[in-house]
């Protein structure tokens, strides 16, 4: 009896620490990335004034739909080598965006790019 006692008893501490793990994971998937909390400072600190009209005379990408429209384009250059000819932002203009730059404008695509 006490032997069946003490294996129910570490059956359900198990179970109570998978759900606990489970539950940080699925927390951190319910984080919404937003294009206007999330994205566009990104845009403003790395992108600008390049890419940003009237001053920027390169592709605009100061709004939602330019950054939804040309999102492939972007995550492909930002994730280039840094000394790739088409690695963005240019070298000596900006800062190389951070992995965690990176990962949230991926989270923002597989999110369905939400305003």
């Amino acid at each position: 009896m006490k032997k069946m006692f003490m294996a129910i008893l570490l059956l359900c501490s198990i179970g109570l620490f998978q759900y606990c793990s489970s539950s940080k994971k699925a927390q951190k998937s319910l984080t919404v990335v937003s294009y206007e909390k999330d994205v566009a400072p990104i845009m403003q600190t790395s992108c600008a004034p390049c890419h940003f009209p009237p001053d920027g005379k390169k592709e605009a990408l100061n709004t939602y739909d330019a950054v939804k429209t040309h999102y492939d384009d972007l995550i492909a250059r930002v994730k280039l080598p840094h000394d790739n000819k088409d690695f963005m932002p240019f070298k000596s203009k900006k800062p190389p965006l951070s992995d965690t730059a990176i990962n949230l404008l991926e989270q923002w695509k597989i999110q369905g790019m939400p305003q």
